[in-house]
């Protein structure tokens, strides 16, 4: 870790950078460990509308003046939620470094949840959701998610529903917010080339009086996975395919491991296994991939693809025929080796993305309250054995155990 500098606030809040000389961009943010799996069942969807709102005014600020304040400067302001994190973050020339900053810690703690707004926004969300239902490939991970997690709030969407959406209320977000905002699961992450103790300096003035809360939330844990098959009729032309299971959590020591044997499957390469059956051999997809996503309690393995539908039942067995050969046959000392190469060659490629590591640094402390540096992850890359990507074949890719999704044209 010592490519990382640290800092922590009385209140709990935690700061990380990284000194990057040759650029003269600063990218920053505040990841927030609360997402859409903090929501009850009336909420569904508020921990995303709040993602939306922190836009439309603060106790100082109105819309406008958020949209404008860093792109007048040419900069860039944007937010995203998930299922287990809300971030706010900015990339902007280092000279106006303060001013995100100052920007960032006003939408993210001094939102005010106008109620004009409020209605405005609930169109601009509604419309969101139909355009994701309009998309299959977007909507069947969404599906998928469902079916795998069932009533467990990892299941549900993180746009929410209709109803909730049309029911928020102002006090509805104060109320959320109370109940999860913890400053001690909060990290302002940086990535930039000024002095660190610039860095500090700056984000102590809008930082360090921040109130703290110590309440810790408890999340509810994942179990009773079993299997579910479910064909969905929609107004598509080609059939979409969702399958997986759950998988490893976040801490699992087989994590990083797992991640390979993923993307030795059907990762983002063209020479992926999934692809070069699916679609090199047989013609029969456009594109297939495979995600590996994990989670605080649990993880979630999927695979998904498009294909005509009269092709769906050959593409399932060539699928299960991939997951079986690497059950069964152990990868030869060059097959091992280049699947490591192409996993470091990309991990390395990602880093050089510093809006990414901004984003990363962030997860990584609140998920593992480290960060492992590049050179500590190859290392680890470089010891996974054939043997251990066998035996996780065979814990994981038992097809029995998969649960599949199908869109259907009507």
């Amino acid at each position: 870790m010592t490519d990382y500098q640290f800092h922590e606030w009385p209140n709990g809040i935690r700061l990380v950078y990284k000194q990057v000389p040759t650029t003269r961009v600063v990218h920053c943010g505040l990841i927030l460990d609360i997402g859409s799996r903090d929501e009850t069942e009336s909420q569904q969807g508020i921990a995303h509308f709040w993602e939306h709102m922190a836009f439309r005014g603060t106790k100082k600020r109105k819309a406008f003046h958020i949209i404008n304040g860093l792109e007048s400067v040419g900069g860039e302001l944007n937010a995203y939620t998930s299922k287990e994190k809300i971030c706010f973050y900015a990339s902007v020339l280092d000279k106006y470094y303060q001013k995100a900053v100052e920007l960032l810690t006003d939408i993210t703690f001094q939102a005010t949840f106008p109620e004009k707004q409020i209605e405005k926004e609930r169109t601009v969300i509604l419309e969101e959701m139909a355009m994701y239902e309009d998309a299959p490939d977007d909507a069947i991970q969404d599906d998928f998610d469902q079916l795998v997690f069932q009533d467990h709030p990892l299941g549900k969407n993180i746009l929410g529903n209709r109803e909730s959406v049309n029911s928020f209320k102002q006090t509805d977000f104060l109320k959320f917010i109370k109940e999860n905002l913890q400053t001690s699961r909060i990290v302002f992450s940086c990535v930039g080339n000024l002095p660190f103790n610039k860095v500090v300096k700056v984000a102590h003035r809008y930082l360090s009086d921040i109130e703290a809360n110590g309440r810790l939330p408890q999340r509810i844990q994942f179990n009773g996975y079993h299997p579910e098959l479910k064909d969905v009729s929609r107004s598509v032309t080609q059939a979409h395919c969702a399958l997986g299971r759950p998988a490893y959590p976040i801490r699992h020591s087989d994590r990083l491991p797992f991640f390979a044997l993923v993307n030795l499957l059907g990762g983002p390469g063209m020479n992926s296994r999934l692809n070069l059956a699916l679609r090199e051999k047989h013609g029969l997809v456009y594109a297939i991939e495979a995600q590996y996503t994990p989670y605080q309690d649990t993880g979630l393995l999927a695979i998904f693809f498009g294909t005509d539908a009269k092709m769906i039942g050959r593409s399932l067995r060539l699928v299960k025929r991939e997951l079986n050969q690497l059950k069964e046959k152990p990868l030869g000392t060059m097959q091992l080796h280049r699947a490591k190469e192409q996993l470091v060659g990309q991990l390395a490629i990602a880093e050089e993305n510093n809006m990414n590591l901004m984003l990363m640094m962030g997860k990584s402390m609140l998920d593992l309250d480290h960060i492992k540096s590049l050179e500590e992850i190859i290392k680890a890359v470089r010891n996974i054995s054939a043997v251990k990507i066998r035996d996780m074949a065979q814990e994981m890719f038992d097809y029995k155990d998969f649960s599949i999704l199908t869109f259907l044209p009507k």
